[in-house]
């Protein structure tokens, strides 16, 4: 037992490194800067310019679809790298197991497509 403590002693020693030399950061930001607010320093900043709107303004459902779509997409698109890497180890029956997969990917594309699902009007 105390044989695989002893394997963790590095990461913990490790991560008391790291929380010393945030906290050495963080006070030492502190103790240098100039700690002087004054009212324009603490309203509210959105690029330069005054906010003019409520922060919790509900977007339209359009971008939702299309951030989800992009996420399966792109989600999908990670699959082929490890794929082209061990292709050359899986063989034919991988090869063809991917382009199924290629396949079902397309046909859910396209019917996105038709759908309009990717239109922006």
């Amino acid at each position: 037992m105390d044989a695989m403590l002893l394997e963790y002693l590095p990461i913990l020693i490790f991560l008391g490194i790291a929380i010393i030399i945030s906290l050495i950061c963080v006070v030492g930001n502190w103790l240098v800067a100039k700690q002087k607010p004054d009212a324009q320093k603490l309203t509210a900043f959105e690029s330069g310019f005054d906010p003019f709107e409520d922060a919790r303004v509900k977007f339209d459902v359009r971008y939702y679809l299309v951030a989800i779509l992009f996420i399966i997409f792109d989600l999908e698109v990670a699959f082929l790298f490890p794929w082209a890497v061990s292709l050359g180890k899986i063989g034919m029956f991988g090869f063809w197991s991917m382009l199924a997969f290629l396949a079902v990917l397309t046909v859910g594309f396209i019917y996105e497509w038709r759908k309009g699902a990717l239109e922006w009007e």
